[in-house]
C-alpha cells in the first residue's frame, strides 16, 4: 500500500510540475526576450479557466472549449501587450512592476463583473471523467494524464520553436542583442507581441487544463504564481 500511495503522489506531483512549466514557460519567454516581470501572468491562467468553462458551454465540447478558450488568452496578451506593456519597455523595473500588479487588480475585478462572484466548474465528458490502471493496483485519473502528455508535447513543441525555427532564432537574437537584432531586420515590436501573446497562451492552457480539477474563481492564479517565479528563478 505504501508503494502505491508514493507512485500517486509522485504522478501528482508531475502533474503539478507540468502546470508549473506551462506558466513558468511564459514568464521565462517575456523577461527573457523582453525583459519585463510580468506580475499580470497569472492573470492569463484564471482568465484561460473562465474562458474554458465558457466556451465549453458555448460549443458543447471540450476540446473547443480549449482550443477557443488558449487562443482568447493569447488574443487578451496581445491586447495587454498593446495597450499596457507596450509602454514600459523603457520604463525602470519598478514601473513595470506596478504596472503588471495594477493589470492584476484590474483583471481580478473584470471577472467577477463578466462571470458573477460565484466559483464555476468545468465537468468532464465521460469519456475523460473516469480512471485507467497505471501500475497494479493504482488507477490514476484520466484527465490528470491528460494533462501530463499535454504538458510533454508543449514542451516538445517549444524546444522545436526555440531551436528549429526561424521565429525561434529570432526570439534568441531579441533576448541576447535587441539593438543589433533590430538593425539586422527583425521587426521588435512584432516579436514582443508575438512572444507576449505565446506566453500568455501557455499560461491560458495551464487555466484551462486545471479548470477541471478545481473552482475556477478570481484571483485563482495568484497562488501558482508565487511557485512560479520560484521556479524561474531556480531554473
Amino acid at each position: 500500500m505504501t508503494g502505491i500511495l508514493a507512485a500517486e503522489q509522485l504522478l501528482n506531483g508531475l502533474q503539478l510540475g507540468i502546470l508549473l512549466f506551462l506558466v513558468s514557460a511564459g514568464l521565462t519567454l517575456v523577461f527573457g526576450v523582453m525583459r519585463i516581470v510580468n506580475l499580470a501572468h497569472a492573470s492569463f491562467y484564471m482568465l484561460g479557466a473562465y474562458f474554458a468553462v465558457t466556451f465549453t458551454n458555448w460549443t458543447g465540447s471540450l476540446l473547443a472549449g480549449i482550443v477557443l478558450a488558449t487562443a482568447a488568452a493569447a488574443a487578451a496578451g496581445v491586447a495587454v501587450e498593446r495597450v499596457v506593456v507596450a509602454r514600459l519597455y523603457r520604463r525602470e523595473p519598478l514601473d513595470q512592476l506596478l504596472a503588471t500588479f495594477g493589470l492584476v487588480l484590474f483583471f481580478d475585478a473584470l471577472a467577477p463583473l463578466l462571470w458573477g462572484h460565484a466559483g464555476l466548474t468545468l465537468p468532464l465528458p465521460p469519456g475523460l471523467s473516469g480512471s485507467v490502471p497505471v501500475l497494479p493496483g493504482l488507477a490514476y485519473p484520466i484527465w490528470r494524464l491528460v494533462i501530463l502528455a499535454s504538458g510533454v508535447a508543449v514542451a516538445v513543441l517549444l524546444a522545436i520553436l526555440v531551436a528549429r525555427t526561424r521565429a525561434g532564432m529570432w526570439m534568441r537574437a531579441g533576448a541576447s542583442d535587441p539593438d543589433t537584432a533590430e538593425a539586422m531586420g527583425v521587426n521588435l515590436p512584432l516579436l514582443f507581441t508575438g512572444v507576449f501573446a505565446l506566453g500568455a497562451a501557455l499560461a491560458g492552457l495551464a487555466g484551462v487544463l486545471t479548470a477541471p480539477l478545481m473552482t475556477v474563481r478570481t484571483g485563482m492564479g495568484n497562488d501558482i504564481l508565487v511557485l512560479a517565479f520560484v521556479v524561474v528563478v531556480v531554473g
